[in-house]
C-alpha cells in the first residue's frame, strides 16, 4: 500500500504533468460554448432599466438599440450586427433597450463570469478594449452627424456606415441590406420619416442608388454618395454631382 507521503508525491507528479486548462484566445471563442438563443423580429433581448446580469454576443441578424425619451419619442442610438457585443457596462442596469430588427441569434454570458474571464486573459482584454474604442468612435460620428450634417448628408452618411459595417466598400457597386424600416432610419438620423423617404427616392431618381430586392440597395455611384455625405473631396464635386444635389434638395437651390 502507498503511504500517505507516497500518495502525496504521486498526486503532485500527476498534477505537474496534467495539461493546462484551455483558455479562450478570442471573445468569439469565449462565447462559442454558450447556447444560441433565437429572437424574432420585434422582440427585445433586454429592456432599458433591466438588471445588467448578462453580456450578449450577436451571432446572426440585426438589432437596434434605443432609448425612450420622457415624452415618448424613441431615439435609436445604433444598429448591432454579428460580431458585436451587447450589454457591456459597469452600471447595474442596462442603459438602453436591445430589440431584434430581423430574426436574430445571440449567446449570453454571465456578467460576473465575463468580467473574470476578461480580467484574467491577456488575449481577451485588448480585444474588448478595441471593441469599446470602436463604439466610442461610432458615438462621436453620430454626434457629428446629428449636430452638423444636413438631412441629405445624414441619409448619405447612413448608407456609407452600413456599407462599411458589411465590409462592402471594396466592391465597385456595393449592395447593402437595409432590413430596418424608414421609421428606424428616421429615429436614428433625427429626421422625419417623410424626409428620409423623400431623400431615398431622390437618390434613386438621380441614379446614386438603386433598389435591388425588398430590403437592399446597390450604390451605383459611390464617389457621388461620398460627396453628398460630406466625405468626398470638394474639388471632385463635378457639375454632375452639383446637379444631383439640386435634384435632391431643389427648394434650397431655388431659394439661393
Amino acid at each position: 500500500m502507498f503511504t500517505e507521503s507516497a500518495m502525496s508525491r504521486q498526486t503532485r507528479v500527476v498534477a505537474d504533468f496534467a495539461p493546462p486548462c484551455h483558455q479562450p484566445s478570442t471573445i468569439e471563442e469565449l462565447f462559442s460554448k454558450q447556447m444560441a438563443e433565437r429572437f424574432e423580429a420585434g422582440s427585445a433581448v433586454f429592456w432599458e432599466g433591466d438588471t445588467a446580469s448578462h453580456v450578449f454576443a450577436v451571432t446572426e441578424g440585426v438589432l437596434r438599440i434605443f432609448k425612450i425619451m420622457s415624452d415618448g419619442r424613441r431615439v435609436i442610438t445604433g444598429f448591432v450586427y454579428p460580431g458585436d457585443l451587447l450589454g457591456v457596462s459597469l452600471r447595474d442596469s442596462y442603459l438602453y433597450t436591445a430589440e431584434a430588427v430581423t430574426t436574430a441569434r445571440v449567446r449570453r454570458f454571465g456578467r460576473t463570469r465575463f468580467q473574470d474571464e476578461i480580467n484574467h486573459s491577456p488575449d481577451l482584454r485588448p480585444q474588448l478594449f478595441a471593441q469599446l474604442c470602436d463604439e466610442m468612435a461610432a458615438a462621436q460620428d453620430q454626434m457629428v452627424l446629428l449636430a452638423r450634417k444636413s438631412a441629405e448628408e445624414r441619409v448619405s452618411s447612413f448608407l456609407l456606415v452600413i456599407m462599411r459595417r458589411l465590409r462592402r466598400e471594396q466592391q465597385e457597386q456595393p449592395v447593402i441590406e437595409l432590413p430596418m424600416t424608414r421609421q428606424d432610419m428616421a429615429d436614428y438620423l433625427g429626421l422625419t420619416i417623410e424626409t428620409v423617404s423623400r431623400t431615398m427616392t431622390k437618390l434613386t431618381t438621380c441614379g446614386v442608388i438603386a433598389p435591388t430586392g425588398r430590403h437592399a440597395v446597390v450604390i451605383k455611384r459611390l464617389a457621388k454618395l461620398l460627396v453628398l455625405a460630406g466625405e468626398g473631396d470638394v474639388g471632385y464635386a463635378s457639375d454632375e454631382t452639383n446637379s444631383i444635389r439640386r435634384a435632391v434638395w431643389p427648394e434650397y437651390y431655388t431659394a439661393q
